[in-house]
């Protein structure tokens, strides 16, 4: 009998036995494959955070509890947790369910979002919201590698690590590799570092060397850059460090012995919390683990081959314009072209490989072009395209403000 079919909320899944969880997690990745291959949608980064959604909702009491997916573009694993399994087959469709969280959708949608590095800041005022109405639920906000380039991103992370108060942001990180070794002394130190007996014996140390006369302020500061010494010689986390995080990891995020005790732990600790995982896009998909850009947003596709399921029969917007651009652009060597960290989404390798002007790739930011203007330059921004003949079921998939 399929595992998903009997998960109706997360209260379900909590009455699993985590050892069935992996077969849980191949049935949400077919579901995620068949679905987004008929009628398209975000396919890699769904992929990569299966086993991380699956150990959040086991974790924590949702809706009670509250995760922010920074953009939302990866959150099909948490629809289909959290009661929406029969009408995912509506993903992206008019009158269906929206491809992205959406608060009118579901009461475990926390934050309508739709684009790069608003997550940190929103969740952050959800947490200034639980202090003010003095509510001791936990807050948990997913954010992507691409968006810790993003100024909203570093603001979120500042000002909360400078209030000091109780926040949890998962840094899911899929850029970078993860060998075995590094991955399982990684896991064991996150583990060690994040638990009871640790905290406890790190405040215990503190407060004997505060009781020594004279000298015991500067012995306790000394012992503190040992700590983070020691700790950046292995871990890559002094920045967050320094922005008032305490923080674990990386660790591998698609190993749920690695995953569950660790989250568990930072759960429990006081103040804010960095935990950073790593993870796969495209994982459980050969074609999108060979080409996640493709498939970051893609069309319809054959599921067995991973080629679009129909060639164009004309050329896209995406691709008129870019040729435009690229005229304009010859004639005129003042034109930018600036992206938001997506030059293959938005169609700017081809303005790139003309060699006919400067892109700018700015990250999830806009301010750049603002400036550029002030030189006389011409800056050129881009989105992408809409496919003719789905305007209204994009119009309906795109995040309202809250």
């Amino acid at each position: 009998m399929s595992i998903l079919k009997t998960i109706h909320n997360p209260a379900d899944l909590k009455r699993l036995p985590s050892t069935r969880f992996p077969a849980l997690c191949q049935e949400i990745r077919e579901q995620i494959i068949g679905a987004v291959s008929s009628v398209g949608g975000h396919l890699a980064s769904n992929l990569g955070v299966v086993e991380l959604t699956v150990a959040l909702h086991y974790l924590l009491d949702t809706p009670t509890d509250k995760i922010v997916w920074d953009t939302s573009n990866q959150s099909y694993t948490h629809k289909l947790l959290t009661g929406r399994r029969e009408q995912f087959h509506t993903l992206r469709q008019y009158g269906g369910l929206s491809g992205f969280c959406k608060r009118e959708e579901s009461v475990y949608d926390t934050f309508n979002a739709g684009h790069a590095g608003t997550g940190v800041s929103a969740a952050f005022g959800m947490v200034e919201a639980r202090e003010q109405l003095g509510q001791k639920h936990k807050i948990v906000c997913v954010v992507g590698d691409g968006a810790m380039t993003a100024g909203m991103t570093l603001e979120g992370l500042h000002h909360a690590g400078g209030l000091g108060k109780d926040f949890l942001v998962i840094l899911n990180d899929n850029q970078m590799s993860i060998s075995k070794n590094v991955g399982a002394i990684s896991a064991y130190l996150s583990r060690t570092i994040t638990g009871e007996f640790y905290g406890k014996m790190r405040e215990e140390t503190g407060q004997l060397l505060r009781k020594i006369p004279h000298i015991g302020y500067d012995m306790q500061k000394l012992a503190r850059r040992a700590e983070e010494l020691a700790k950046g010689a292995i871990l890559p986390g002094l920045l967050f460090e320094e922005l008032g995080f305490q923080y674990s990891g990386p660790i591998d995020g698609h190993n749920f012995e690695h995953l569950i005790p660790t989250i568990e732990n930072v759960l429990k600790m006081k103040g804010p919390v960095l935990l950073h995982i790593i993870t796969k896009k495209g994982l459980g998909y050969e074609p999108a683990m060979k080409n996640p850009v493709w498939f970051h947003a893609c069309p319809p596709f054959v599921r067995e081959t991973g080629a679009p399921a129909k060639k164009a029969a004309r050329p896209s917007d995406t691709a008129i314009a870019m040729d435009t651009l690229v005229k304009l652009a010859r004639e005129d060597k003042r034109i930018v072209a600036i992206t938001a960290a997506m030059c293959e989404g938005t169609g700017l390798t081809t303005f790139e490989e003309a060699g006919c002007g400067y892109v700018c790739n700015i990250s999830p930011a806009s301010l750049r072009s603002g400036g550029a203007r002030c030189c006389d330059a011409k800056p050129s921004g881009r989105i992408l395209h809409r496919p003719r003949g789905t305007r209204s079921r994009r119009r309906d998939d795109t995040p309202r403000g809250v």
